[in-house]
């Protein structure tokens, strides 16, 4: 017997089933990733987009079609998290847009939502490109389409030829994009969407999941924060503003500036813009500090503050609210709303430790070890209060979320500088300019981190070749803007090429920031290494703490 349409019901077990079918097959996914970087994520993204959605769904219980299209769409896009969960989200919500207006779908209904999901998910990319989750969801809506306006109402024939179609695209995939031929795998995105296709078709042929235990969400205690008393008694940040000095001057002005300020103070961050330098120090005498930096320029967003008293007084609060423990407890005034505020997407102590320094209001714990999701940006948007608020995703596999934040947020002007790397994300803070508005700052900043190459130094976690370089396993990789450039058995070796990638003659400053795998002795003996090949270059050496990747380097 043909089944000829769903109802609210059916729809919600094949949403749940599909769900459950990516997040059984999410490690799969990330195997598939083109880099055999340990950190491949498409799978886990796509599955806790998804998730989020589900969630909403399973929580309605028996609720409309118009509803649950509801849930299904706005779990899904404020949960999306990297680029193929930002397109899933996207497919959700176009095939939403046709299916809650209709009290059960048929096969014509069905049509017409999964060209609108197709539609959808490729005008948010601003390239869409083939051999992609773009091309399984195209030919899967074509297919549909082709069947439907052939006569079929049978929804079980439908949708087989829409799984065989969706199937056969994914396999064409490296075809259309040679570096998963050459790595020899299928599209992750798109095997991620033949997942949820799948288990929503188990669903439909009657398949049953208890979604209850996979939606449950682990609920930590938070730990309570020891106030700890400093030994100095001011924090100061500020920025100078160079006098018609740039380039080797402005790093020779660096290192007089930071010699002096650690014989005065402790916890200096000193970054150096291409006419400014921004400062943030523990000191006894702000006074001292100020009066080296005229020297060297004009003086701009300066803020002191005293860390003693404000420690003391947190703890003073936090030993009375204890002793007095009352039933209702008075929010805390509200500070006054800021013009503009900072956030930005960090892992590692000292990146988190540079960006505070630089005077950004909220680090997102992530980047390319877990992507943040839109609803992550979404609430750290919340705990900025500022009308302006400039974002910085420095990942390629974030910035589609934040411009989905952008596009959410309603009482807050979001401005999403595209950083695709941690050295990106702080050039761009370094050069925003109080006296521009927020377009000019963009515009600014946009084209100071395109001044910027980046490279970053990992291990390979499977042998493969890509861009005509050999990986095995284990392997230490060089990864610059563009891709894999270096791969090799010897770490230093391996970076030293990696530098000789992105160091042209016009680069004046290298950075190296070490990771958490890595010592400072260890980062002190590279950076050596790195001056002695590139001498006409300087050479700064920060913390940085970030897992996974041993070093990030940047060459401007």
């Amino acid at each position: 017997m043909s089944v000829n349409a769903i109802d609210a019901k059916l729809l919600t077990q094949m949403f749940l089933c599909g769900a459950k079918e990516l997040e059984d097959h999410k490690e799969h996914i990330n195997e598939l990733n083109v880099f055999p970087v340990p950190d491949g994520d498409t799978g886990t993204n796509m599955s806790l987009t998804i998730l989020s959605a589900a969630r909403e769904v399973n929580d309605l219980g028996d609720a409309s079609m118009k509803d649950i299209n509801k849930a299904m769409s706005s779990g899904s896009l404020r949960g999306a998290r990297g680029n193929s969960g930002v397109i899933l989200s996207q497919l959700i919500r176009g095939f939403g847009k046709v299916a809650r207006s209709q009290d059960t779908l048929t096969a014509p209904v069905i049509a017409d939502a999964f060209e609108r999901a197709r539609d959808t998910a490729y005008k948010a990319v601003m390239k869409p490109m083939e051999g992609t989750i773009l091309t399984v969801a195209r030919e899967a809506a074509e297919k549909c389409r082709e069947v439907v306006d052939g006569g079929e109402e049978d929804l079980d024939v439908i949708f087989k030829a829409v799984l065989q179609a969706a199937e056969d695209a994914l396999n064409r995939t490296p075809e259309l994009l040679p570096v998963l031929k050459q790595a020899g795998v299928v599209d992750s995105g798109g095997a991620g969407l033949l997942c949820v296709l799948k288990g929503a078709y188990a669903g439909f042929g009657g398949k049953v999941v208890d979604f209850a235990a996979l939606t449950e969400e682990k609920k930590e205690e938070p730990e309570e924060a020891a106030v700890e008393e400093p030994q100095y008694l001011y924090k100061e940040k500020f920025t100078i503003y160079l006098k018609n000095v740039s380039g080797k001057a402005g790093s020779r002005i660096e290192k007089d500036l930071t010699e002096y300020i650690n014989s005065v103070g402790t916890g200096l961050v000193c970054m150096l813009g291409s006419d400014r330098i921004s400062v943030s120090v523990n000191t006894n005498d702000p006074a001292l500090v100020l009066q080296k930096a005229l020297v060297y320029g004009d003086l701009a967003r300066i803020t002191i503050d005293n860390v003693v008293f404000d420690s003391r007084d947190q703890g003073e609060e936090s030993a009375a609210a204890q002793e007095e423990a009352p039933a209702e407890e008075e929010p805390a005034p509200e500070e006054p709303r800021k013009p503009v505020g900072f956030i930005t997407v960090a892992v590692g102590d000292g990146i988190a430790e540079i960006f505070t320094g630089l005077g950004v209001d909220y680090i997102i714990s992530g980047g390319q070890t877990m992507n943040p999701s839109t609803d992550d940006i979404l609430k750290a948007v919340d705990k900025v209060n500022a009308d302006t608020i400039f974002v910085m995703p420095n990942n390629k596999n974030i910035v589609m979320a934040a411009n989905q934040a952008a596009s959410l947020c309603e009482d807050k002007k979001l401005v999403v500088i595209p950083t695709k790397t941690i050295p990106q994300g702080i050039t761009a803070v370094i050069n925003y300019t109080p006296d521009l508005d927020a377009d000019a700052n963009k515009e600014n900043m946009m084209e100071e981190i395109g001044r910027v190459k980046t490279a970053e130094i990992t291990y390979a976690v499977r042998d493969t070749e890509i861009n005509d370089i050999q990986i095995h396993e284990g392997d230490f990789m060089g990864i610059a803007d563009k891709g894999i450039v270096s791969a090799g058995p010897d770490r230093e070796a391996t970076i030293m090429e990696t530098m000789r990638k992105i160091v042209d003659e016009e680069t004046e400053i290298i950075s190296v920031y070490y990771g958490a795998d890595v010592t400072a002795e260890e980062a002190e003996a590279l950076a050596d290494q790195i001056r002695e090949e590139f001498e006409s270059c300087d050479v700064e050496v920060q913390k940085g703490g970030q897992p996974i990747y041993y070093y990030i380097l940047s060459a401007e």
